[in-house]
């Protein structure tokens, strides 16, 4: 029994609850789980954790979830620890893969080669590594009277990159050990084989990499599913709570008035131009406020099944549902945010539409999301095209 087993403690000396914060719309776990998930040579997938919310996210993912003991859930808590006390609780268990959170660009196609070399090849343990290109030097710490020494060059013959072949790091990555090393105290041991990850793929963001550039990374070399990704030719966005931010102001003449973020409307005009249809939906007959508005979009107003709309919307045009975007943020958009091949809601959507959408976006809804959600999609475009390319 190969067991995959990711270890979410919820405190954190750094960021709070780094391991669900979103990253490029995604929980930072997610990542991994969806790679392991997609792997399909785990009998199981566990996240080890001590926290309700990264429980949910978890379960979310599709994951199951061993609730961590107190006593290995302390800052001075070893990964060995820890797993040697879910062991302890599962006892079927025979192989632990220890995927690490923190590594958001993990493929599946990794996971796979590494399950093969530890069940068919024989090896009771296999870690993952990264080659670098860096030259190293002894350290020479403030008061002591000596030079530094090159540790792995000679200064008078120094290589050029293509010329040398580097050096093997732990990336962390992953640790693949069988039940009786790890019961013996040891997640590398026994017959040991590395497994070398691409450099691009082989991204820590507690070590390597800040927020922000993490996202540019995993965008670029992220997972994002078995499926292709294709290019979005259509935009549907819900008005009310998406375009809009819900509220609706009353006058003492009884006119509706709703208030916008002009952020979003620049961000349907960038849609246009790149050639993306944007077209818009709302339960409310909010047609004279469209109308005021003057965006130029195809809406549906007094929708009553918005699945339907979209899906006649998407037969019309002639487009595949990965070709489609959707960004809602109520109960009655969870089927469409599922049907669409990108989705999204705003950070302040109901909890059924979060989980059932692709992409979450850090601004609230009429305040920048669909701004911040034709940026993501802008980003996607840009991974398509470098793979028609390659």
């Amino acid at each position: 029994h190969l067991a995959a087993l990711v270890l979410a403690r919820g405190g954190s000396k750094g960021i709070p609850l780094k391991n669900i914060k979103l990253l490029a719309g995604v929980p930072l776990i997610g990542w991994v789980l969806r790679a392991a998930l997609d792997a399909g040579v785990f009998h199981s997938v566990w996240v080890s954790t001590d926290h309700d919310e990264i429980e949910k996210v978890a379960k979310q993912f599709g994951a199951q979830v061993h609730r961590r003991s107190p006593e290995v859930s302390q800052d001075s808590s070893t990964s060995l620890e820890t797993i040697r006390e879910f062991l302890n609780h599962h006892h079927e268990v025979d192989i632990v893969g220890n995927i690490q959170a923190t590594s958001p660009c993990l493929h599946p196609s990794d996971l796979i080669k590494v399950a093969d070399l530890i069940q068919e090849e024989g090896f009771d343990s296999v870690f993952s590594v990264v080659r670098r290109h860096q030259f190293r030097w002894s350290e020479v710490k403030k008061g002591e009277n000596k030079m530094t020494e090159p540790q792995n060059l000679n200064p008078a013959k120094r290589y050029r990159r293509q010329d040398w072949p580097g050096e093997l790091y732990e990336n962390g990555s992953f640790y693949f050990a069988k039940r009786h090393l790890i019961e013996k105290g040891y997640l590398q041991g026994g017959k040991m084989a590395y497994y070398e990850m691409r450099a691009e793929h082989s991204v820590d963001i507690d070590i390597d990499i800040d927020w922000p550039i993490a996202e540019q990374r995993v965008l670029s070399f992220g997972y994002f599913g078995k499926e292709p990704l294709k290019e979005v030719k259509l935009l549907v966005c819900s008005i009310d709570g998406c375009l809009t931010n819900g509220r609706i102001y009353v006058t003492e003449d009884q006119k509706e008035m709703v208030s916008y973020d002009y952020r979003d409307i620049v961000g349907i005009e960038l849609l246009k131009k790149r050639g993306i249809q944007v077209r818009l939906i709302s339960e409310r007959d909010c047609a004279k406020t469209l109308s005021a508005m003057q965006l130029g979009c195809i809406a549906k107003v007094n929708a009553t099944n918005k699945l339907q709309i979209l899906e006649d919307w998407r037969k019309d045009i002639v487009l595949s549902w990965k070709e489609v975007a959707y960004l809602g943020n109520e109960e009655s958009d969870v089927e469409c945010l599922k049907n669409a091949g990108l989705s999204g809601v705003p950070a302040d959507a109901c909890t059924v539409a979060q989980k059932a959408a692709g992409y979450i976006c850090k601004s609230n809804g009429g305040c920048g999301a669909i701004r911040e959600f034709a940026e993501h999609i802008f980003l996607l475009l840009e991974k398509v095209n470098s793979a028609r390319k390659q």
